[in-house]
């Protein structure tokens, strides 16, 4: 394949992914969860204090990164719109997708690159979570990269550039410390760059680079969480399956439960998949069974030290498939180590890139098996009815399958941005009084599903709610709305 040829499909993915991302934007999902809301009403309040924190304790407690991002994005754009919180997460999911390439065409080659960013590019589940304002999908997008940087840094031959390399490795690396509570489980996968890489010259200087830097940039997190313990096992400790009354047995449950997701029952919030369906479109799911079967034949072979074609060499690398079976592994750990909403998809989500991999790799190697076997045309026409499908079917299954299903808008509280708009149309010297019903984590008094309302209504601070002439109260509060209020300016978040 040809350098222009091959930037033009990834030209064409790129705005597929993007398209995917970006389609109906601010329609779809309906609504605003309230765990985006608080990442939008912190993001607010950054943006006009300029106040910028690498941890937000409120609401269980977030790693600051993706709320930083809010921040800027609101800063720009002067809108309190469900959207503005999402478009972090969308730019990332493109961004995700040009770095999976970059990654999977270093370990695989360009081919494999090619088909890999496909796949994540049409994912449901990677579609899904570019288009809701979680932190989560920072994760991905930070780890990706990293690794691809390092890998160049190992094979660059200049040292200047090698060094840069590292240095800008560890830079994207340790930003992933500000994002997700999943990626903590990442340093073990770089621990595979010793056996394999050692060997190459200047490796131990480019690793204390690329070390020296990711610690000098998690410091400011690193610090915090060793000034407030309690914040860095917080929210783990609230769920982990340690809590259960049979941690061993839970775990294996867990474990079961995680790995059929991928082909049998998916995660079944609607707010994250459509209910119980499989994560993996099925066949994406079988190739990826196939990728993973594959991957283990050639292991074996190679420590029987039985002959592999260097075609199957190339496609099945040592070091490319170690490190798609622990990144798979310890992907779907942070969701199995917990004792909530098995299978879990928010939590699996650094799980979904080597998954594709594997997909990737049983695509690759199918695709060459028929040309080999069979004949090219047959091949071809095959590769192109497999991807018109896949593409059909992550418009389908995203915005007709689920966006129209009306599970969904509860899913994102839609009711709540409802109430918010009802605000808002009303005279800003009009008192207005919102009963809070609903119960949740307090923030600041009042409990989180509050949190919706508030960021449409630009009211989350004291100040800005006063300025709105907006007054929240607990249930036992109702008494003192004065007598005579209309019922038009009373509304209850149940």
């Amino acid at each position: 394949m040809t350098r222009t040829k091959r930037n033009v499909l990834l030209i064409g993915i790129l705005i597929i992914a993007t398209f995917f991302r970006f389609y109906h934007f601010t329609t779809v999902p309906p609504g605003l969860y309230p765990d985006e809301a608080m990442n939008g009403n912190n993001a607010t309040e950054v943006a006009e204090t300029g106040q910028f924190k690498v941890f937000y304790p409120e609401d269980n407690g977030r790693e600051g990164l993706y709320v930083n991002l809010v921040a800027l994005a609101i800063d720009a754009t002067h809108a309190a719109e469900p959207w503005v919180v999402r478009l972090p997460a969308a730019i990332a999911g493109v961004l995700t997708v040009w770095g999976f390439y970059l990654l999977v065409a270093e370990l695989f080659g360009s081919g494999a690159g090619l088909l890999a960013a496909f796949l994540l590019a049409t994912s449901f589940w990677g579609i899904i979570f570019s288009r809701i304002g979680f932190r989560a999908i920072l994760a991905p997008l930070l780890l990706v990269w990293a690794l691809w940087l390092l890998m160049r840094s190992f094979r660059n031959d200049n040292r200047r550039t090698a060094i840069f390399y590292a240095v800008a490795a560890g830079t994207v690396y340790s930003l992933g410390f500000y994002t997700y509570i999943a990626y903590r489980v990442t340093p073990i996968l770089f621990l595979l760059f010793i056996p394999f890489f050692r060997k190459n010259p200047g490796f131990w200087k480019r690793t204390a680079t690329f070390i020296a830097t990711t610690f000098i940039v998690a410091a400011p997190i690193g610090w915090y969480f060793a000034t407030t313990p309690g914040s860095f096992f917080g929210r783990t400790a609230q769920i982990a399956v340690t809590a259960a009354s049979n941690p061993a047995r839970d775990f294996v449950v867990n474990i079961t439960k995680e790995l059929l997701m991928f082909n049998w029952h998916g995660d079944y919030n609607w707010r994250q998949n459509v209910s119980g369906a499989p994560e993996l479109f099925w066949p994406v799911g079988l190739l990826f069974l196939l990728g993973i079967a594959l991957s283990i034949y050639y292991a074996i072979r190679r420590m029987r030290k039985k002959y592999v074609t260097a075609e199957n060499e190339a496609l099945f690398p040592p070091f490319g498939i170690w490190l798609t079976f622990a990144w798979f592994i310890f992907g779907i750990l942070p969701a199995a180590a917990s004792d909530e909403g098995i299978p879990h998809a928010l939590r699996s989500i650094l799980a979904l890139a080597p998954a594709l991999i594997f997909a990737t790799l049983g695509g690759v190697w199918l695709y060459r098996a028929i040309k080999k076997h069979w004949n090219v045309a047959l091949a071809k026409s095959l590769m192109i009815i497999f991807i018109v499908t896949v593409a059909g079917w992550g418009y389908y299954d995203y915005f007709v399958i689920w966006a129209q299903n009306p599970n969904v808008p509860g899913a994102f509280s839609a009711n709540y941005v409802d109430i918010g708009r009802a605000i808002n149309a009303l005279p800003a010297s009009t008192p207005k009084y919102v009963i809070v019903n609903a119960g949740g984590v307090p923030v600041r008094g009042i409990p989180t599903p509050a949190e919706t309302t508030m960021f449409i209504t630009h009211s989350f601070t004291a100040a800005d709610a006063t300025a709105a002439n907006i007054h929240y109260l607990l249930p036992d509060q109702a008494s003192t709305i004065p007598a005579g209020t209309p019922s038009a300016d009373v509304f209850y978040i149940n």
